[in-house]
């Protein structure tokens, strides 16, 4: 998913193996991922989309003053948070050890490769169902 913030920014969905940076969108009040060779298209992440950063990942603290904080972590999840609130910024990663930052919060210029998308349901067709069904008892 995009931000809200990202409505007039060109957008596409992650694939598997995508090299992102994070970067400002022109147009836009926010930071997201764009692929490499394609800065001013955001790339949409899934919920549940993990990711690998080059480097342990940096981002920006509320008081722009202070030093940007390091993480000390390289991998992370994708998650939409604050959901029933409609005009704050979604977009977050949640890293191994639950603690979450906003996407709009890192730093730019860092890079980061999708590992994995979300598993989807597939659909079941009839026939595959009563095969199914047929081995199970």
């Amino acid at each position: 998913m995009c931000d809200y913030s990202l409505d007039l920014v060109a957008s596409r969905p992650a694939k598997v193996g995508d090299e992102l940076v994070t970067t400002k969108f022109k147009n836009s009040i926010t930071r997201g991922f764009a692929a490499i060779g394609e800065p001013n298209v955001a790339v949409c992440l899934l919920p549940g989309t993990e990711v690998a950063f080059e480097k342990e990942v940096k981002y920006e603290r509320f008081f722009t003053l202070l030093p940007n904080m390091k993480l000390g972590k390289k991998v992370a999840r994708f998650r939409q948070i604050n959901m029933g609130k409609p005009s704050v910024h979604h977009d977050a990663l949640e890293f191994p050890d639950g603690e979450t930052v906003l996407l709009t919060r890192l730093c730019e210029r860092q890079h980061a490769t999708v590992l994995q998308l979300p598993a989807s349901p597939r659909a079941v067709n009839a026939t595959e169902g009563r095969k199914r069904d047929s081995l199970v008892r």
